[in-house]
């Protein structure tokens, strides 16, 4: 194919990102839009920018080292970056390129005034914008300067910051090609950015006008405040009008100066109101054509917009869909099941088939729809009390969006209804044997799920899945499991609400809780201290599993840092030729060995379907990688002496009674004090009887979700093996319906795999709100308290107690590297991180409520705990001294 070195912006479409760039496209596209004016202008392909590094073979070597340095060495980057700028910069353009770039010139005015601006491959996708990563040069004049300013662009790719920006987002280097467009210069009056969805509550029906005078490098470099507007529904709603005393202006001769704007015209708008909503007007007409909100850069000159810029805005949480106008509030399920990360399609649709009430997805998150139960002014007091029970946070989040007048619709109470058949259930007796019927029920259901699964493959293995997911449902949604779970957080509430009211002590409760039985996920932590035990004698075998953690972190910075546990890893040798993947079958080999291996071995049977992120199906299980346990383990052999679980677990029994004894005997001391020590007793009972069976369900869910995990994993397998699937994990990308039609077909659209692959890869860089409105406004609440200290952290106190020590920041899991003493902090907690507990001694974290997992293990352990601190992992620095009120519910930052 003839290498085509320049195209007209007019001919140019979004197809074609490959040869003219992201900017080129989107311009060319705009061009194409009825009513929004472009300035004429052409772009000089990436087959030019190909050519010219073609002529530079010495610059193969340093592209090679720059794509093997990590993305934190700053200096080495700056260094490289500039040596390859610099040979970009001298390469002498060839005559018949200099030609086909100039020719256009002719045609527009040489002697007109062009901006000159960098387009890669590589930029303003709807992924990732890439803004500001490439240079833009205005006002150059004359074919010399432009070809000079051309190469300019071309060198720009090479930018530290575009080559930073390239290397955290895992794009190779090699893979993005320069392209530059030429247009005629604007000399506006006015200039500006306007994004057609609010870019800080994500708004959509909100579009935000930044403005000033001159040319918009004035707003882009900070130079100035801007004007801004915010325009909904045709009017302008809000304004902000800055004093602007500067204004870059273009140059006779070339280039640009910055201006004093005079004082009587510093107060005035950049633009009129009606201009403001004109402007917005031609904004929906391009994000209608664009499909999603755009940042767009405009130019006003005689009283006319034109657009000379227009990128999706990638930083908006993406709205469920809906068949409706209707409005809608959805509340985030990650919030309350601990676990905010994104998920693959393949867990997204599993948890929906398995959840007990209809979901949405955004982002890669679940979300409720509860705007029909905070219509109706019953089910609205039920459900904010209920929320706010668990997260205040949401509960202040979803009162936020009430107090905006009629966008909850107000619905009449529903109608009584008639009786259950039978009555209402029986209140549930203060009985342990029903916890123990409940919980081997639900074993039974787990091992005829594992009996009946073995013989089913192909299409009858997922219509197999479809009446398992509705047994899943029915063992879910057991009313005397329902009554068992509330029956243990009443007694909690009763007891905290009445002993604060009779003895002015706080969180009583989280004392009495001590070391109550039946608690699976309590059980865990404790079993893994247990397995420290049996390891602790041999140093053989802690040398070895040092090792196995060693290879482990060299993997993890082999693979380029920073990577997750919903990764998909290859896990390979380390340097020490310790196995990562059959580490557990080299452990046998030495002293010592078989009986550790042993010991893990039992561990991983009973709870090895366990790990980080756990209700996304497609996260790798313990089971699956049982190295990620290897830290904690050797954190309890370093940490703990012999028998530290069973000493744990009567330190807490004895706790609890010595507190139960003390309160019924200060209650005693009261008027009325019988009445009300014999309440007390009766419900400090329930809660010791019930409360720990609160972790079991989830347990149940989890099992469950393995034995699927290992069929529809088999099933990936055959479709490798007979050539339809490149790689296992590809059905992670598919939803269940999707991987059935798969089966079924044996034909797989790649093409979707790929585009699945890359929005997963965008929803990891979101953070999900709390609460989300169908107008994509993100609300999360805030704490409305006036009992913290000045400088400390709010937050919702989960487990009484104080607590002083290092605060140790992590984020996975298998990069703990704990000490006794040291404080927690982690953005949210599930059941899997309940083994780190036994060897702190306090816990922060952004995510929780006070019926989540981590509370309630944090309360098992008796560890002073605050949840729901906003950006807790940022503000509070790894190795930091901090105070945590768990009684009070905030921290403090130490000097």
């Amino acid at each position: 194919m003839t290498e085509q070195y320049v195209w007209d912006l007019k001919e140019i479409d979004e197809t074609q990102v490959a040869v003219v760039g992201g900017k080129a496209a989107h311009l060319g596209a705009l061009s194409r839009i009825d009513g929004v004016r472009v300035p004429a202008g052409f772009c000089v392909t990436t087959d030019a920018f190909r050519r010219i590094m073609a002529g530079a073979p010495s610059l193969d070597e340093r592209l090679d080292q720059l794509s093997r340095v990590d993305p934190d060495d700053r200096e080495t980057i700056r260094t490289l970056s500039a040596e390859i700028r610099r040979t970009v910069e001298e390469i002498a353009v060839p005559d018949d390129l200099a030609a086909a770039i100039t020719r256009p010139l002719a045609q527009l005015g040489e002697q007109t005034a062009y901006a000159v601006r960098s387009s890669a491959t590589a930029e303003d996708l709807p992924t990732a914008s890439f803004a500001g990563q490439q240079d833009t040069y205005l006002n150059v004049v004359g074919p010399t300067a432009v070809l000079q300013h051309v190469s300019r662009c071309w060198a720009s790719l090479f930018t530290e910051r575009a080559v930073t920006y390239r290397r955290r987002n895992g794009i190779d280097h090699r893979t993005v090609h320069m392209a530059v467009v030429v247009q005629q210069m604007v000399f506006p009056d006015a200039s500006g950015i306007l994004f057609t969805a609010d870019p800080v509550t994500g708004n959509r029906k909100v579009a935000t006008v930044d403005a000033g005078f001159g040319l918009g490098e004035a707003l882009v470099s900070g130079l100035v405040n801007p004007d801004v507007f915010k325009v909904r529904d045709g009017e302008v709603v809000a304004r902000e009008i800055a004093a602007k005393e500067r204004a870059v202006q273009a140059l006779a001769a070339g280039g640009t100066r910055e201006v004093a704007i005079e004082a009587q015209r510093q107060a005035q708008p950049a633009l009129t109101d009606a201009q403001a909503v004109r402007l917005v007007q031609l904004g929906r007409r391009i994000e209608a054509h664009f499909g999603r909100p755009q940042d767009i850069e405009w130019c006003l000159a005689d009283d006319g917009f034109q657009i000379v810029q227009s990128r999706p805005v990638t930083t908006l949480f993406p709205v469920p869909e809906t068949d409706d106008a209707e409005n809608h509030v959805y509340v985030s399920v990650g919030h309350q099941q601990m676990m905010t990360d994104p998920m693959k399609p393949l867990g997204l649709s599993t948890w929906q088939l398995t959840a007990m009430a209809p979901m949405h997805t955004a982002g890669g998150r679940l979300f409720v729809d509860v705007t029909r139960r905070l219509a109706s002014p019953a089910s609205r007091a039920g459900l904010l009390d209920l929320i706010g029970k668990g997260d205040p946070l949401t509960r202040d989040a979803l009162e936020t969006v009430l107090d905006r007048d009629g966008f909850v619709p107000s619905l009449p109470d529903a109608a009584p209804g008639k009786p259950p058949a039978g009555g209402a259930p029986a209140p549930i007796a203060t009985d342990p044997a029903v916890v123990t019927e409940l919980i081997e029920r639900s074993q039974a259901s787990v091992a005829a799920l594992e009996r009946d699964i073995r013989t089913k493959t192909g299409p009858a293995l997922f219509d197999f899945l479809l009446e398992a997911f509705e047994e899943h449902k029915r063992v879910l949604g057991d009313p005397v499991s329902m009554q068992v779970i509330m029956a243990g957080m009443e007694a909690t509430w009763w007891l905290n609400d009445k002993l604060y009211a009779w003895l002015g002590e706080k969180n009583v409760a989280d004392t009495l809780t001590l070391s109550a039985p039946d608690n699976i996920t309590s059980e865990m932590g404790l079993a893994l201290l247990d397995v420290a035990d049996v390891i602790r004698p041999y140093p053989e075998v802690v040398t070895f599993l040092q090792a196995v953690q060693e290879g482990g972190a060299r993997d993890e910075g082999v693979r380029g840092g920073g990577a997750r546990h919903d990764d998909v890893r290859q896990e390979g040798v380390s340097h020490e030729g310790v196995s990562q993947e059959g580490f557990l079958d080299e452990l046998a080999k030495l002293a010592g060995g078989p009986e550790a291996r042993d010991a893990i071995e039992a561990y991983l049977d009973r709870y090895g379907m366990r790990c980080v992120g756990e209700i996304d199906i497609t996260r790798p299980r313990w089971r699956e990688r049982p190295t990620t346990l290897v830290p904690v383990i050797l954190d309890n052999v370093r940490n703990f002496g012999p028998g530290a679980a069973e000493r744990r677990f009567e330190e807490g029994r004895q706790k609890a009674l010595k507190k139960e004894q003390d309160v019924l005997a200060r209650l005693r001391a009261l008027p009325d004090g019988d009445r009300k020590a014999d309440e007390t007793k009766r419900m400090i009972d329930r809660v010791r009887t019930f409360i720990g069976y609160r972790e079991y369900p989830k347990y149940g869910i989890i099992s469950r979700y393995f034995v699927y995990k290992q069929a529809l994993s088999g099933e990936a397998e055959r479709l490798v093996r007979a050539g339809v699937l490149t790689e296992r994990e590809d059905v992670f990308h598919l939803t269940f319906q999707e991987f059935h039609d798969v089966v079924r077909s044996h034909r797989v659209d790649d093409q979707l795999i790929r585009e699945r692959k890359e929005a997963f890869r965008s929803y990891q860089a979101l953070t999900p709100p709390r609460v989300l409105t169908s107008d994509g406004e993100a609300v999360n609440g805030a704490y409305r308290r006036d009992d913290v200290p000045a400088g400390a952290l709010t937050g919702l106190p989960v487990s009484a107690g104080t607590v002083e020590g290092r605060a140790r920041v992590v984020l996975d899991m298998a990069d703990a590297d704990l000490e006794a003493g040291d404080i927690l902090v982690t953005a949210f907690t599930d059941p899997s991180w309940s083994p780190l507990f036994v060897g702190i001694a306090g816990l922060v974290t952004e995510v929780g409520g006070l019926m989540t997992h981590g509370a309630v293990i944090a309360r098992e352990y008796g560890l002073p705990a605050v949840v729901g601190v906003a950006q807790a992992t940022r503000l509070i620095r790894d190795g930091q001294r901090i105070r945590v009120h768990g009684t009070d519910g905030y921290v403090e930052i130490l000097s």
